[in-house]
């Protein structure tokens, strides 16, 4: 299981997702206020990082290090969508 941090963000806020991973790769596809996301791990050599859309939704753009903790705190600090009770 890859891209746990994410998901964990994603199920706080209650956004549902489909994961895949594909040879040790993990893959994020989500719908947050009508726009769709994704998260997409990859390796160039020994460097890991993902392209996804999360910060312009028609653009997708590269992000290496931690782009678990980046992300997921990006989501975090998006507006809860689920209604409590």
């Amino acid at each position: 299981m890859r891209l746990e941090k994410i998901q964990g963000a994603l199920k706080k806020k209650n956004i549902e997702f489909a994961y895949t991973e594909e040879e040790g790769r993990g893959s994020l596809d989500f719908q947050f206020r009508g726009l769709r996301y994704h998260i997409w791990e990859f390796s160039d050599d020994d460097e890991w990082g993902v392209e996804t859309n999360v910060y312009h939704a028609g653009r997708s753009e590269d992000i290496l290090g931690d782009y678990e903790t980046t992300i997921s705190e990006l989501v975090l600090s998006w507006p809860d969508m689920a209604i409590p009770g």
